[in-house]
């Protein structure tokens, strides 16, 4: 889901550019991020990898202007930190980008982890620009940084150009299954709407179908006008007139035993 509101962001971000300027947009946008642009690295790439399944931009291209711009942007804070040092954080507009508490905070990561935090930091999105600043004023050699720094980016660009490519593909696949799947149960809609229809107009029009007249003439005449009901066991035979008749008698008196 994370990976869907990224395409959709860095879609809509990147669609203008690309019309525009091509391979120059991507690479304008990666750079700014190394003066605080709020836009995470991570969208852009995958931005561009999506452009890449619409087939707007070749992948190597593609992939190496995000590698180089990404270092580029990145040695931006690295050089404000390695020419100021602290004082630049008296700047309004710096002092926003770079907040002062957490630049304490990388330092004494940078004491524990030294080279290792630069690749680590390469992954964590919001620690980069304080990281790269603070690698500056510690005074780390550009050389040491660029390669740790590098070597994150040679990992990140391509895999997150390629995912955004990979998406934009499940992306069609999800958007044809939907179309198809909307073509079925318009289908369903349109038959069982058909088979009521008929149904309606063959109980309505064609006589004898209709639940009033099943069973036909011989079902009217089963009880004609001003005749009792019939029970439902069926018609019971009628009773002999006279008086009733006594019981036989019982098979073990005779006559003779009588009084």
């Amino acid at each position: 889901m994370t990976v869907l509101m990224f395409l959709t962001e860095a879609q809509s971000t990147l669609s203008g550019f690309f019309s525009e300027f091509g391979y120059l947009a991507p690479f304008t946008i990666l750079l700014l991020c190394g003066f605080g642009l709020p836009i995470p690295e991570e969208v852009t790439m995958l931005g561009s990898g999506f452009l890449l399944y619409q087939e707007r931009v070749e992948a190597v291209p593609i992939i190496a202007v995000c590698f180089v711009a990404t270092l580029m942007g990145d040695s931006i804070p690295y050089f404000l930190g390695r020419k100021f040092g602290r004082k630049a954080l008296r700047v309004r507009s710096v002092r926003r980008a770079l907040n002062p508490a957490r630049i304490r905070a990388m330092e004494r990561r940078f004491k524990k982890g030294g080279l290792k935090t630069v690749f680590a930091c390469r992954f964590i999105p919001g620690l980069r620009l304080p990281a790269w600043f603070t690698a500056g004023t510690l005074g780390m050699p550009y050389g040491r940084f660029l390669a740790m720094d590098g070597l994150g980016a040679l990992i990140m660009t391509p895999f997150f150009v390629l995912l955004g490519r990979a998406s934009g593909e499940k992306i069609a696949e999800l958007e044809a299954s939907v179309e198809n799947l909307t073509q079925i149960l318009g289908f369903l809609v349109v038959s069982i709407a058909a088979v009521v229809a008929i149904h309606f107009l063959v109980t309505r029009w064609v006589p004898g179908s209709s639940r009033s007249s099943q069973g036909g003439p011989a079902a009217a005449c089963e009880n004609p006008p001003g005749a009792p009901p019939t029970a439902p066991g069926g018609p019971t035979e009628p009773r002999p007139k006279g008086p009733p008749q006594s019981d036989p008698p019982d098979s073990e008196f005779d006559d003779g035993d009588r009084p």
